[in-house]
């Protein structure tokens, strides 16, 4: 078996005196699509960001690939790590094209390598060509998520990171793009890590689940393993909160 990607060893978080993580041990495995899920609150895109590096650990070490995740290591890892938030996160003064290319000019990447890259990113994420033109509110939600998976792809990045990248979308556009990205995640075949409150999303996205509860980790494994065998009750509860309103609907005269 591989070495994980990323390692939380006794990671733990507060902020104002509110611990919001940890202690947390788990690691995420290589090449497979890992996702994080709870109820709101339960600190999914806080363990995201300490991932990342943008918040640091008050307790424990996060590692990335063998390295300690720290203040001073985080802005190189950060080059080989893809980052997404909802709503792409995109700089509004910047057209599509811009947003996506803007690190790679920063590293002074030939032009015709970006123009390269911008073609092939644009047809694996299934963008017209044309929306790179556009700024961030020319574009519809999702095309606005699509630029953003297209930047943090931009680099070829080790890992890639999704913080509840379709939550502000509408039911029929987000599951094209669940459909995409799924497409996306098994193409590349890169190491993924997903923030999501969806539980049928999870489901159909990730290879492994994790769900947290007030800022532990509850239980891991494949959505069949979670409802097989469930090792706490707020595991049940959590799994079968999404059939409510249908069962709901099924009853009513």
């Amino acid at each position: 078996m591989s070495a994980p990607v990323f390692e939380l060893r006794g990671v733990g978080k507060s902020y104002r005196g509110v611990r919001t993580i940890g202690p947390i041990d788990f690691a995420i495995e290589r090449g497979k699509t890992t996702v994080l899920i709870g109820p709101s609150g339960c600190g999914k895109s806080t363990l995201l960001r300490l991932l990342v590096g943008l918040v640091e650990a008050d307790e424990g070490r996060v590692l990335f690939d063998g390295t300690e995740v720290t203040p001073a290591t985080a802005i190189a890892l950060r080059r080989r790590l893809g980052y997404v938030i909802q709503d792409g996160g995109l700089l509004p003064h910047l057209d599509a094209r811009g947003n996506v290319a803007l690190m790679a000019r920063y590293l002074r990447w030939d032009e015709r390598r970006v123009e390269a890259r911008l073609a092939e990113l644009a047809e694996l994420v299934r963008l017209p060509t044309d929306a790179l033109a556009r700024f961030p509110r020319e574009l519809s939600g999702g095309q606005r998520q699509r630029v953003g998976l297209m930047r943090a792809l931009m680099l070829d990045p080790d890992a890639l990171l999704l913080d509840e990248p379709m939550g502000a979308l509408d039911p029929l556009v987000r599951a094209d793009l669940q459909q995409d990205l799924r497409d996306v995640f098994a193409r590349l075949g890169k190491t993924v890590v997903l923030v999501t409150h969806d539980l049928a999303e999870a489901g159909y996205l990730g290879a492994r689940l994790v769900l947290l509860q007030a800022g532990r980790v509850v239980q891991a494994g494949t959505l069949a393993e979670l409802v097989r065998a469930p090792v706490d009750p707020f595991v049940t509860r959590f799994l079968r909160a999404p059939r409510a309103p249908l069962a709901a609907l099924e009853e009513a005269p």
